[in-house]
């Protein structure tokens, strides 16, 4: 096939246009769609295949591709093939991955222009799945016009399951299509992400897994265990303990040897601390707010300013006990009344959530230092 070589730093691709009818037999769906009765299947993944597994797992996960949403976004598309004119129906490329390195051999006179040999496999799609499933059906319908349609397509080939990993990150994050939450879980697959952000994401990890972590499946991933009854947004804990991280860097070197299951250690303590003395009202968020988004993320900025305790850290990394920190937030059990939900926002009064954090966290801290 004809191909444009295109070179970007060390990086080189392909761009190329194939007939629609071609390219859906040479592409495989990593997830079901649905429309009108009709389905396209997914895909049977090896269990190899890391990259497949990998983009499947996210778009299961992001929106759960309920067939509800599915059908309506498929029908949408659909309906836009159908209608439009004079406009192209896909304007926009396509991006496919193939580990296998195709053959490349310039015509004369051109450095980048040249014919590509095609791969044994099928493709998979980095970004462009709801297009092509859209695609699907309407040549379904319309083989006639589809015949008429060319897709134009970048192909990556050649390259590690990683490099495929990093470029889906790179493009579903950088439209917004996947929450902030799911990034979190991502930034262990990228390597242009900072050594603290990755620590952070794992100490997120243990705190939402871990079955003697406080939060435990209290944290909302949008996934997994979804019946759960969500406290925060993964995204918010992680920017929380991103903070703490950043700010106590050295610390965490020198004492915890920048292992995510001792920072982790050290959170769980502190909030089992926490519970111990706020037991009460912990988890009883109809009636009070001390576990909502807010308070605990106001809790954390408290940890933030206890680390530079030097007497409590001593106390805690001699007896690896939650203790210390109960005997700490001991004042905290008068504050109970000030958690109850009626009349909660008038008792933090502020313009916004961010706001209402810095009272929390100051009337928590007011509380064992003043």
């Amino acid at each position: 096939m004809l191909a444009t070589r295109i070179t970007q730093k060390e990086g080189m691709f392909y761009f190329i246009a194939y007939n629609a009818g071609d390219l859906l037999e040479k592409v495989r769906f990593t997830s079901r769609y649905y429309f009108e009765g009709e389905e396209i299947a997914q895909t049977k993944i090896a269990e190899h295949d890391e990259v497949a597994q990998f983009i499947a797992g996210i778009e299961r996960s992001e929106k759960g591709f309920q067939r509800v949403l599915n059908r309506q976004k498929i029908k949408q598309i659909v309906n836009f093939y159908e209608t439009v004119v004079a406009q192209p129906m896909i304007p926009g490329t396509v991006l496919l991955f193939t580990d296998e390195t195709l053959r490349f051999q310039k015509v004369e006179g051109s450095e980048s222009i040249g014919h590509l040999s095609e791969p044994k496999g099928k493709y998979l799609v980095i970004d462009g799945q709801h297009r092509l499933a859209g695609l699907h059906f309407f040549h379904e319908k319309h083989p006639g016009q589809s015949r008429q349609v060319e897709v134009p397509c970048l192909l990556f080939d050649g390259r590690s399951a990683d490099f495929a990993t990093e470029m889906f990150v790179i493009i579903n994050s950088t439209h917004t299509r996947i929450n902030r939450s799911h990034l979190v879980d991502l930034y262990e697959k990228v390597s242009w992400e900072s050594p603290e952000k990755k620590f952070a994401a794992k100490v997120v990890n243990l705190l939402y897994s871990e079955s003697d972590s406080p939060l435990q499946y209290k944290i909302n991933r949008l996934g997994g265990r979804s019946k759960q009854e969500k406290w925060i947004l993964q995204s918010e804990v992680f920017n929380e303990l991103l903070k703490v991280v950043t700010a106590h860097k050295r610390w965490i070197e020198s004492h915890l040897d920048m292992k995510a299951d001792r920072c982790y250690a050290l959170v769980r303590d502190y909030l089992k601390g926490v519970k111990d003395v706020m037991g009460e009202i912990w988890g009883q968020n109809e009636r009070y707010m001390f576990t909502r988004d807010v308070s605990l993320k106001a809790l954390i900025r408290v940890l933030d300013d206890l680390i530079v305790d030097r007497k409590l850290i001593s106390a805690w990394e001699e007896q690896r006990s939650h203790q210390p920190f109960a005997e700490l937030v001991k004042p905290w059990a008068t504050l109970v009344k000030d958690f109850r939900a009626d009349g909660f926002y008038e008792r933090f009064p502020a313009k916004g959530q961010l706001e209402r954090v810095r009272k929390i966290h100051q009337r928590l801290l007011d509380a064992i230092v003043g």
